[in-house]
């Protein structure tokens, strides 16, 4: 019996022993620990699998982020499909949308890499689109209303002797210091005008918008010493539209000059003069006074300024005629030329007597008024308009010329503003630095602003707009007329910054160059004398500050006092140089064109030099 209680207690130790090294013990054992220091461990419970883990710093404005972006790129894809259906002003709003859903967000995209980087793609696929459209034409340029020629393109004229017999009766009284004629190619134009209602909605639309620059237009002529009544070439080439644009040629202007060719008129990335109408007028002048130079009449020199002067001179030559009829009777003109100097005519003798033709009617729109200012700097239209009180949209019609919202850098650009507002320009305008005047803004300050509200309307910190003015961030506006605001450029959104708080190791040179400023400028700024050390937690103007003073009525207005007294003698001086200088000469080659539709003055012929 003994034996036996002792085998029963050995099995018993044995199993227990052996419940001792169950897969636990294993692990222990195995990770270099002494397994008769471990008590065998309680059984638990099977762990459950750890819930899935949630992206780090997954915020909502992370989450916002990306909504903006797919919204962005909607707006993007949209507007690239536009582009490429030829739709330009739908496809410059659907860009301009996509920008401005960024710009509004709330979001900081400098603190967002996504927001950053999308910002910057969707700019630069934007301005590679818009430098592409200029290339071709005017950019993303509105659509403009067909010119009469346009719409006659496809006319067949019925011509009855009772139509001669009356123009030919009303040419007898016609004063014109262009030889004018009436033949029966002439009388088609004139029924298709006088009698169509296609033609005539045109031909009157064109007389009324003749009203905006009649009388520049014919200053000039006659200071260039050209017939007055060339100016009724632009009811065959534009219209009166000085932005207008052909889509086959891309012909631009109130004359159609080609984007190519040295006719004394600026074509760069931010200004394209073949749209202002006084200097394309001034070009066109010369080159019709050129033309008549070489050809010896006024038929064949409007011929030529359609099709080429070399094509028309070798048309002279072939046919031994130089007389515009003789070379259309037998044919030795293309169709669009054949067509372009009878409708001219049409056009001179409907003016001469608009009420026996049925254009009792037109009401002249009034003629276009303004102030020039000559400016060296760029300067945002918007900021202009903010300056003068006026629309950017007026702003933008005095300024034709203009390809961006912004006037050219580094080069003399004479600014149209509404007549009068010169002197209030000149003196608003000073107060914003001149480096700033593309990007800043200004605000006329109401009863109800205050310095967090303004920030707000314009998106920036109080504590930049404060500084910018010279104020402190908890102050009033209250007195206070204006506030120039450090709104930052599209282009570059960290730009506004105004002041900089800096930071161990920083020296005054590190920090000028940073911010792209001089160390001279960033001394005089912040009234350092001398020196490049600069104490940790200082705050530095980076970008010239306005200046406010008080007036006498205890209201505070941006003084005329001048910030950069050297800029402002540049800008006099320019303006001086300006209005004392005088264009002179004309050169040209001969044209070598096909009868391409509006290639020939501009295609192969070199224009007027300034």
């Amino acid at each position: 019996m003994s034996l036996r209680r002792f085998c029963i207690l050995g099995c018993a130790t044995l199993a227990l022993l052996l419940a001792g090294c169950g897969p636990s013990q294993s692990k222990v054992t195995t990770a270099g620990n002494d397994p008769q220091a471990t008590a065998p461990e309680v059984e638990q419970p099977a762990p459950q699998p750890p819930p899935p883990a949630v992206p780090p710093q997954q915020t909502a404005n992370q989450r916002k982020a990306e909504q903006l972006i797919a919204e962005v790129e909607k707006a993007y894809a949209a507007g690239d499909a536009d582009y490429k259906r030829g739709k330009l002003p739908e496809a410059k709003a659907e860009f301009d949308r996509a920008v401005d859903l960024m710009l509004t967000s709330g979001l900081d995209i400098k603190s967002e890499p996504q927001l950053q980087d999308e910002f910057d793609r969707i700019l630069d696929q934007v301005n590679a689109l818009e430098m592409e459209a200029l290339k071709q034409g005017n950019g993303f340029a509105p659509k403009v209303e067909p010119a009469p020629a346009d719409v006659a393109s496809d006319v067949t004229f019925e011509v009855s002797p009772d139509i001669v017999a009356k123009a030919k009766t009303e040419l007898a009284t016609t004063k014109s210091d262009l030889p004018l004629m009436v033949n029966e190619y002439v009388a088609g134009f004139i029924n298709f005008f006088a009698n169509s209602p296609r033609g005539h909605a045109t031909l009157l639309h064109s007389f009324q918008r003749a009203g905006r620059y009649k009388a520049m237009i014919q200053r000039v002529m006659a200071e260039e010493g050209v017939p007055q009544d060339l100016i009724y070439l632009a009811v065959a080439e534009s219209s009166f539209q000085p932005r207008a644009v052909n889509a086959k040629s891309h012909a631009g202007g109130m004359w159609q000059f080609m984007p190519y060719g040295n006719y004394g008129l600026t074509r760069n990335g931010y200004v394209d003069e073949r749209f202002d109408p006084e200097k394309s007028t001034r070009s066109y002048a010369r080159y019709m006074k050129y033309l008549y130079d070489q050809l010896g009449d006024w038929y064949l020199a409007m011929a030529a300024y359609d099709w080429g002067a070399g094509n028309v001179q070798r048309a002279v030559q072939k046919t031994g005629y130089a007389d515009f009829w003789e070379l259309y009777r037998r044919n030795n003109l293309p169709g669009e030329t054949k067509n372009y100097v009878p409708e001219i005519l049409a056009a001179i003798i409907i003016a001469n007597h608009p009420t026996q033709y049925g254009f009792d009617d037109v009401t002249l729109d009034p003629p276009v008024l303004t102030d020039t200012v000559t400016i060296n700097y760029s300067i945002d239209l918007r900021l202009a308009s903010d300056l003068v009180n006026a629309p950017v949209d007026e702003l933008m019609a005095l300024n034709p010329s203009l390809l961006r919202m912004a006037t050219p850098p580094d080069t003399s650009f004479d600014l149209h503003l509404p007549a009068g507002t010169a002197a209030l320009f000149q003196e608003r305008v000073s107060a914003i630095p001149e480096s700033r005047r593309y990007a800043w803004r200004y605000h006329r300050v109401t009863a109800e602003d205050t310095l967090e509200s303004v920030a707000r309307t314009y998106r920036v910190t109080t504590a930049e707009l404060a500084a910018a003015n010279q104020l402190q961030p908890g102050g009033s506006v209250s007195g206070i007329e204006a506030l120039v605001v450090p709104v930052a450029p599209v282009a570059s959104p960290a730009a506004h910054t105004v002041l900089y708080t800096a930071r161990r190791g920083d020296t005054l040179v590190s920090i000028a160059d940073r911010f792209g400023v001089s160390l001279d400028q960033l001394r005089r700024w912040n009234k350092i004398p001398a020196g490049i050390r600069v104490d940790p937690g200082r705050k530095l103007h980076v970008a010239e500050p306005a200046t406010l003073r008080r007036t006498k009525g205890h209201r505070t207005t941006i003084t005329a006092a001048d910030l950069n007294p050297k800029a402002a003698a540049r800008t006099s001086k320019a303006a001086a140089a300006h209005s004392a200088s005088s264009r002179s000469g004309s050169k040209s080659a001969h044209a070598t064109s096909t009868d391409t539709k509006k290639t020939s003055h501009g295609k192969s012929h070199t224009g007027a030099q300034k």
